[in-house]
This record gives C-alpha cells, structure tokens and sequence, in this order.
C-alpha cells in the first residue's frame, strides 16, 4: 500500500510540474494554434466582428530564429516551416490542427516571413463562428 502511495504521489508532482510548464514542450506550429485559438476569444460575438493577431517572432529564443513559412490551411493544418539564415533551407517543420475545433480558414493561405518579421493574422466572425480571413 506504501508504495502505491509513492506512485501516487509522484504522478501528481508529474503532473503539476507538466501543468506549470505550459508551452515548455511544445513546437511553433502548437504555439501558434494556441494563440490564434486565444485571439478568437477576443473576435465579438456578434457577425462582421473583427480582432487582428500579431504573432511575434520567433516564439521562444533558440527555435525558428531564421527565415519561415506558414501554411494556414482550409482543411484545418497549421504548418510551420523554419529556416536556415544562411541559406534559407528548411531545418525544422511543425504542423497541428489543434486551433481548427475552435477557428476555421477561409482559404488557404502561405506566407513566406523574413527573420524576426511578424506574421499578421484577421480574424472575422462569420456565420457565428470566428474565421480567419487573412495571413500576411
């Protein structure tokens, strides 16, 4: 019995510890769905509402710091491609439809950002659900 108190115990330190991380082990792409899924919230409730997202770059120092480029998909895919400075090669991809039960896409869209550049996102509420409408 001790030691299944021990488990216990130590799952629930795991546990918090994971909790108190937050975005600690999580990709550019998983980060940039949960801010578009926040930004939603800021969209008013009624039709033609409108809130713009800036996503600042890069999102945690370390990772993604070159050149990249952004998928944001009609299916629901969120994709982040980053790059080399030195020869704009792609190094890492990231991808997540973890915004799309909240957020649709219009169309889609690819945007190709230079380093340290701000990528644009609007969002409109239409048909009572927020849409984004526009990525630059």
């Amino acid at each position: 019995m001790k030691f299944i108190s021990h488990i216990r115990n130590a799952t629930v330190l795991a546990a918090l510890a994971f909790q108190g991380c937050g975005t600690a082990f999580t990709d550019p792409a998983t980060r940039l769905a949960a801010e578009v899924r926040d930004a939603a919230k800021l969209v008013a409730q009624q039709d033609g509402a409108r809130h713009t997202h800036i996503h600042r770059t890069p999102s945690r120092a370390g990772e993604c710091e070159g050149p990249y480029r952004v998928q944001l998909d009609e299916s629901g895919a969120l994709v982040v491609w980053c790059k080399s400075a030195a020869n704009g090669e792609t190094v890492s991809s990231h991808s997540t439809s973890a915004h799309a039960a909240t957020v649709s896409t219009r169309e889609t869209f690819i945007v190709d950002k230079r380093t340290g550049e701000d990528l644009v996102i609007e969002l409109a509420r239409i048909g009572g659900k927020v849409t984004i409408i526009a990525a630059r």
